[in-house]
């Protein structure tokens, strides 16, 4: 097992790694809208959805991943009203690559986040671009 920690991301805010790298496979924990100082962003869910995508990003490029790697997410929604806006703002970062995914509405999330979303992604995967 490998441990995976960004500096570029927030740190984890409880007893939990960033990631974990395991046998091919890249695991994430959920993020959140946290900014490099634990600090929850500004604004509404499309701003929120923004700073998650740039946390995993974050994770997934100190792991040696990118979003052409995630194999599967998990979108947890506070109120799958903003559904589309998540949806839009998600399709815009993993672009043509569509992993599987599952969107779950919850009752709340860790400091009042309005979405949070984990992935699953191939480790040491070679793209020619």
């Amino acid at each position: 097992m490998k441990f995976i920690a960004s500096k570029e991301a927030p740190e984890a805010i409880g007893p939990y790694s960033q990631a974990i790298e395991a046998n091919g496979l890249i695991y994430t924990s959920g993020q959140i809208a946290l900014d490099t100082t634990g600090e929850i962003v500004a604004g509404d869910v499309a701003n929120q959805t923004h700073q998650v995508m740039k946390n995993l990003f974050y994770v997934l490029e100190e792991a040696g991943a990118h979003f052409n790697d995630v194999i599967k997410t998990t979108i947890f929604l506070v109120d799958m009203k903003d559904f589309d806006e998540v949806n839009a703002i998600y399709a815009h970062y993993f672009g043509t690559h569509r992993p599987a995914r599952s969107t779950v509405a919850v009752r709340s999330l860790p400091k009042d986040a309005l979405v949070e979303i984990e992935c699953i992604a191939l480790a040491g995967a070679d793209y020619n671009f």
